[in-house]
Order: C-alpha cells, then sequence, then structure tokens
C-alpha cells in the first residue's frame, strides 16, 4: 500500500516531538525504526549501551503505536533484516512505495554523509530536517564562532545564557552576580558523607528479550551486560532525572569533582545518555533544576554547575564537532603515537584511580566527568597515546558517546589534539590532583608523595615527561609559562631521572596495536 511518508527515526532520537515526526499524518504516513548490525558493530560497542538502545527503541515503538501511529520495526534477529539503514529503506520502500522519505539529520559525520546520498540511491525525494532538540544550531554556533581567534566555551555559555534567559535576572545580569561557580565546586568529599543511590529500573519483558539478544549475538563486545538498570522510556528517564533533583542535585556542585573508591555514580545525575537518546528534553531539564534553585531546595552553585554542563559544555562541543569535520578527526598537534595500554580494556593494573575508573565503566558504560578527563584521559595524555586510538575506545566504553559528543571532548580537551583550538590548556596533571581529589591513593600500592625512584606514582614522572617532550609545542602557550619555568629550574640530573624512568614504565606496558583494538 503506497504511503506518503517514510519516518525513519534513528536510535538516538527517540523524541516525540522529534522534527522528522512533527507533522506526520497518521493515516498517510509510517515510521521507521530498525535495529542494524552496521550500527552496532561499527565499534564494539558496551554491551549496556547496545541493550539500552534497542530496549529504548521497541519501547518508542510501542508508545508510537498507543497513539495510532504505523509503525515499521525490525529487529536485528529478523531474518530479512539487511544489517544497515540503506538495506532497511530499500525493503521499506519496497513494502509501502511512500512518495518521500522524511528523516532528521544525524548526530554523526559519517552518518551525514551517507544520509546525503540517500535520494539517489532510493531514487526518491529524501527530506533531512535540522534537529532542534539542541539549544543551539549549526548555522548559529558558525555565526558566533566566524572571525574569533580562540573558541572558548566559557564565552560560549555566556552567550547561551543570554539568549535562553536561562539563570538570568530581571536586568539581564547572571544570578548571583557571577556567571560561573566552579571555584566552588572542587570540594573534596567528606569521610562520612555518602551519597543515596540513583534510581535503578528493573527490565521489564521487552528489556528482557533485548538483553537475551545482546547476550547471545555481542558476546565478545566490551563491558557487563548485568546487572541491566537504565531507564529505557521517557516517562522513567524523567522519574530518574526527578530523583537525582531532589536527592542528589543539592550537594552536586560541591562535590562535582569528587572522586571516591568504590563510588561509582556520588551525586552525579548520569542521565547523559538520556539526553543523547532522545528520552529527555535539554531544555527541561535546565529548567526544572533552575527552578530548584528559585524555589530554595538546591545551591546556585550546584544549579549553575548542572546547567553549564548542558547548555554550555554539550551545545558547545557539538558547535564544534560540526564546524571542525571532518579534519578535526585526524588531529594530532601533540604527535602522539603510542598504542592504547591493554589495562583500558580489562582494567587489570595496579594504579588505583585507573582501575577504578576503567572497572567502573565496564561495568556501567559510565563514569564521571572527571574520572573521563583526568584520571583516563590524563593519563592517555601523559602517555602520548595515538587519539585515535583513545577515541575509539571511549566511543566504544561509554552509553552516552557518540562521536559528536566524544570528539571534542576527547580530541580538544583530554588529549590538547587540536592545539588549542577547543581548550586553553592540556589538562596534564601529576598525582596530586588525583590524591586531592580522590581517596584513591590511600589503597594504592605507589607514593603519590615522591617523584622519582621505586614505587612511585607513574603519573608524576610520566606529567614531567610529558612536559619534557612537548615543551616546544607549549612554550607560546601562555597558561603554561609557569609550569615551563618550573621544569626549566629543575636539576637536569632529576630531569634524567624521571625522563629514563617514564621509559621504562610505557616500555613494559602491555599495549595494544591499532589492528587489535576491535579486538578485545
Amino acid at each position: 500500500m503506497q504511503i506518503a511518508a517514510l519516518r525513519l527515526v534513528l536510535g538516538d532520537q527517540l523524541s516525540r516531538g522529534l522534527s522528522s515526526l512533527s507533522d506526520l499524518d497518521a493515516d498517510r504516513d509510517r515510521v521507521l525504526l530498525v535495529e542494524v548490525w552496521e550500527e552496532a558493530t561499527y565499534v564494539r560497542h558496551h554491551k549496556k549501551k547496545i541493550a539500552f538502545l534497542f530496549s529504548a527503541m521497541r519501547h518508542f515503538a510501542v508508545a508510537l503505536k498507543q497513539e495510532g501511529i504505523a509503525v515499521d520495526y525490525v529487529t536485528l534477529d529478523d531474518p530479512e533484516n539487511g544489517g544497515s539503514f540503506l538495506g532497511e529503506l530499500r525493503r521499506a520502500v519496497a513494502r509501502h512505495a511512500p512518495e518521500r522519505i522524511v528523516v532528521t539529520e544525524p548526530g554523526e559525520w559519517r552518518l551525514s554523509e551517507a544520509m546525503g546520498r540517500w535520494e539517489a540511491e532510493l531514487d526518491l525525494p529524501v527530506e533531512i530536517r535540522a534537529d532542534d532538540r539542541f539549544f543551539c544550531s549549526h548555522a548559529a554556533f558558525a555565526d558566533w564562532a566566524k572571525e574569533r581567534k580562540s573558541l572558548r566555551m566559557e564565552y560560549f555559555y555566556r552567550e547561551m545564557r543570554r539568549r535562553t534567559g536561562i539563570l538570568m535576572d530581571s536586568g539581564g545580569q547572571p544570578e548571583g552576580g557571577r556567571w560561573n561557580f566552579d571555584q566552588e565546586n572542587r570540594k573534596v568529599l567528606p569521610e562520612d558523607l555518602s551519597a543515596p543511590e540513583i534510581l535503578q529500573v528493573p527490565p521489564d519483558d521487552i528489556t528482557g528479550d533485548v538483553l537475551d539478544l545482546v547476550a547471545a549475538r555481542f558476546a565478545d563486545h566490551f563491558g557487563e551486560l548485568y546487572p541491566f538498570w537504565f531507564a529505557v522510556t521517557a516517562e522513567q528517564a524523567e522519574t530518574a532525572f526527578e530523583v537525582f533533583v531532589q536527592e542528589r542535585l543539592p550537594n552536586f556542585g560541591d562535590y562535582q569533582d569528587a572522586m571516591a573508591f568504590g563510588e561509582a555514580t556520588l551525586f552525579h545525575s548520569v542521565i547523559s545518555q538520556y539526553l543523547n537518546a532522545g528520552l529527555l528534553d535539554p531544555q527541561a531539564v535546565c529548567t526544572r533544576v533552575e527552578r530548584a534553585w528559585r524555589d530554595g531546595t538546591a545551591p546556585l552553585n550546584a544549579v549553575e554547575g548542572f546547567i553549564r554542563q548542558v547548555l554550555g559544555w554539550r551545545e558547545f562541543v557539538r558547535g564544534i564537532y560540526w564546524l571542525k569535520m571532518p579534519d578535526y578527526a585526524d588531529e594530532n598537534f601533540l604527535e602522539a603515537r603510542r598504542d592504547l595500554p591493554a589495562f583500558y580494556w580489562t582494567g587489570e593494573t595496579e594504579m588505583v584511580c585507573l582501575s577504578e575508573a576503567i572497572s567502573q565503566t565496564r561495568q556501567n558504560a559510565y563514569a564521571h566527568h572527571i574520572q573521563r578527563l583526568m584520571v583516563t584521559g590524563n593519563f592517555a595524555l601523559l602517555a602520548g597515546v595515538h587519539p585515535a586510538a583513545v577515541n575509539e575506545w571511549y566511543l566504544v566504553v561509554y552509553a552516552d558517546a557518540y562521536q559528536w559528543v566524544e570528539l571534542p571532548n576527547v580530541t580538544g580537551m583530554a588529549l590538547f589534539a587540536d592545539g588549542g583550538a577547543f581548550a586553553s590548556k592540556p589538562y596534564a596533571a601529576s598525582g596530586k590532583y588525583i590524591d586531592r581529589m580522590s581517596n584513591y591513593c590511600r589503597s594504592c600500592s605507589y607514593d603519590v608523595k615522591r617523584q622519582t625512584g621505586d614505587g612511585v606514582c607513574p603519573f608524576n614522572f610520566l606529567y614531567w615527561d610529558f612536559i619534557a617532550r612537548n615543551g616546544a609545542k607549549l612554550e607560546k602557550n601562555p597558561r603554561m609559562a609557569l609550569i615551563l619555568k618550573s621544569f626549566q629550574r629543575m636539576k637536569p640530573e632529576k630531569v634524567a631521572a624521571m625522563r629514563q624512568q617514564a621509559e621504562a614504565f610505557l616500555a613494559g606496558l602491555e599495549t595494544v596495536e591499532e589492528g587489535e583494538w576491535r579486538a578485545l
């Protein structure tokens, strides 16, 4: 039967207000959702990520059908499944002979390139609509970035606050008289303070079927599948977010940079996978958090810190991604060449900070932003691991990872591989930072207090080896001036000892070569 429009919805577009569904005619249109092997395996995604997306897609299809909307849903184990978006579109076109195909633009460059060819390949009009679920369009970001010598999130964030009116007073000034309360968000977690448990959603029958599928078809992928506790519907995600607002948001600001042994989530919201898949609306979550401050149930430093992550960082990295792709994926300013250490896949290392962050990632497909930036990212930066290897790892292991959000955070912020287009300096740190912001070092076999000698924390000598290797590239960076002067004042024999220890340590690491990244 011929239909007017075939409307394809991707797995990270599970929003009823999606632009491609905005004018849907239930009598004449059909929605298509497909689980395709190509998307599940272009990197070896964490088992929980695959299960989360497939289950959320299936629940979204059910919700559409309950509205009376015609839906074609193709499961991965359908024997006729063509394994790709194009293959499934061909089959759907053959079934329904639509007059046109309507889609919302994808979040990743590779899919955008493929989608641009669909009209010719299918010999059918393909309407590609803008994704208006974000605060800032591609064109608006490009206009903001035009003629700026440097692109800094802080100034973009201020502009977004002005545009949206979020956390602004009646006079057009930031609430509290400051744009940024980051200095108040770096407290060490007290020993007697424990964080409430995040909401865990028991799997229903639909999720149970997906878990069986993932266990059977993706057994060799990274990560632990069970226990599975993610929300998989918009209603469940909204409930999980509300629990955060009521129980953890008040302490989020103070301790958002803290880390603690055995604590995977602390006071974080753990909603990024829901935002990035479309189950939560960024405007709605920012509005709800702002209301918590205005109601007096959460302090301003917590509310501003949360809103900065959503309205600031999330929008900024998306803008950078689409402004600078595809060349951005090949950036390697520091000429890092090392293969990825094997412990990134196993968590088996005597460095407690890395073992904790990676083991939590294996279990939950989640680690909070400081674990990602200042532990796993910092080590890769200091060790000189190739950006392509690090980017693939981050894309594999996290449930919230899509290239548009992962690549700028890793290439630009964690690895300084873009030479400062994103961040004003490398986020390189010795073990002192980890010791200050966590209790990891107390149970570690390495000594964080010394810089050289047997049993010293590897972050310490790797930090100064990083400075020695990259000093010439960083000498014009004003934010590195003090560090470089300190390095230049060091005794040559001390520098030589640290560099020799760094060389020996790195040579002793079991690494994963380029052709083996996807085999682990």
